[in-house]
């Protein structure tokens, strides 16, 4: 693994040359700056003229100056987020934005040079969204047991784990993406949700584990909506019936 000075020279350097191109009229550090031993690089720039020239020179520029492995690219809006790997496993994620629409995303935003619009508070997932995608996942997850899909299945329940770990964040005000807030769960809502794990692809533990999985998805939901917790209780039952 890379090593913390590594690291911090690697954004120094990346910064510098930002400042130095002419076409990248703001930068700023959209990660946590500091982090911890294992945070990755994270900025942003603000471009004037052709994005996709400055995305070419760019990613020339990664591989042939810091010798990267890999890249693949996350499209946000008019934003477009390059993600590189370098050597020992360090990622870089650089985001090439217009300049009118140079602004903060999150809240982990400092500018390093340039000026910035103002940016548009994030809003979370909304309580419906999370709980539908929830009983979707449930629903898929039975179905593929029913098709004998053990894999896809097992897709599925985690799936279902994860809207419901989703749900409590979204209700207790932590970060609701990509699991950021669940360490910060108490032990007591997450410790039912160690039975919805999968331990194997046995028919028998697949619906053993679904079955878990929407008990702690109907009592995550009957913490915030009742009324929706109770129209959906008896479905979620008849997803979880550990027979045909």
């Amino acid at each position: 693994m890379f090593a913390v000075s590594h690291r911090n020279r690697v954004r120094e350097l990346l910064l510098a040359l930002a400042e130095a191109d002419p076409a990248v009229v703001g930068a700023a550090v959209t990660g946590s700056y500091g982090g911890d031993r294992w945070s990755d690089i994270d900025l942003a720039f603000a471009i004037q003229g052709r994005l996709g020239a400055a995305l070419e020179r760019w990613t020339e520029r990664l591989y042939r100056d810091f010798d990267a492995l890999h890249h693949w690219d996350l499209p946000s809006g008019s934003t477009v987020y390059r993600v590189f790997l370098l050597p020992g496993w360090l990622e870089v994620d650089l985001a090439f934005t217009p300049s009118a629409e140079f602004g903060p995303h999150g809240p982990n935003w400092r500018v390093v040079f340039g000026s910035a619009v103002p940016g548009e508070p994030g809003t979370p997932p909304s309580h419906d969204r999370l709980a539908g995608l929830a009983w979707h996942h449930a629903l898929h997850a039975r179905v593929c047991i029913e098709r004998r899909r053990w894999w896809q299945a097992e897709h599925w329940i985690s799936a279902v784990r994860d809207q419901t770990l989703a749900l409590a964040c979204l209700r207790l005000g932590y970060p609701t993406d990509y699991a950021k807030g669940a360490h910060l769960l108490p032990a007591a809502l997450t410790a039912p949700l160690e039975a919805t794990l999968v331990r194997s692809l046995d028919e028998t533990e697949l619906r053993r584990a679904l079955a878990a999985a929407v008990t702690t998805l109907a009592a995550e939901l009957a913490c915030t909506d009742a009324a929706l917790a109770a129209r959906l209780r008896p479905l979620l039952a008849e997803l979880g019936a550990t027979g045909p």
